[in-house]
């Protein structure tokens, strides 16, 4: 059975920007995500609020939990109240 690596917590951090504030996901101590600007808008901005990024952080997290892509798409965002 191959379910130990399931066990494994997934540790989501928010980090201050220049312009707002950003996320990282680690694995084992080890950082496999860092998203310091709001992900496939236009523009490149931090997101505005800790709130926003812990949000898409934690929807990225549970992605990954089940095996998905960790890709977020602009829907999803909207979806989450994110301020784009």
């Amino acid at each position: 059975m191959v379910s130990c690596a399931k066990r494994e917590v997934l540790k989501t951090e928010t980090f201050k920007t220049n312009s707002g504030w950003g996320y990282s996901i680690s694995y084992k101590e080890k950082t496999i995500i860092k998203q310091s600007i709001i992900p496939v808008i236009s523009d490149k901005k931090s997101f505005s609020t800790e709130e926003d990024a812990l949000k898409t952080a934690d929807l990225v997290v549970s992605k990954l939990k089940q095996n998905l892509s960790p890709t977020v798409t602009k829907n999803e965002l909207i979806l989450l109240k994110i301020k784009l």
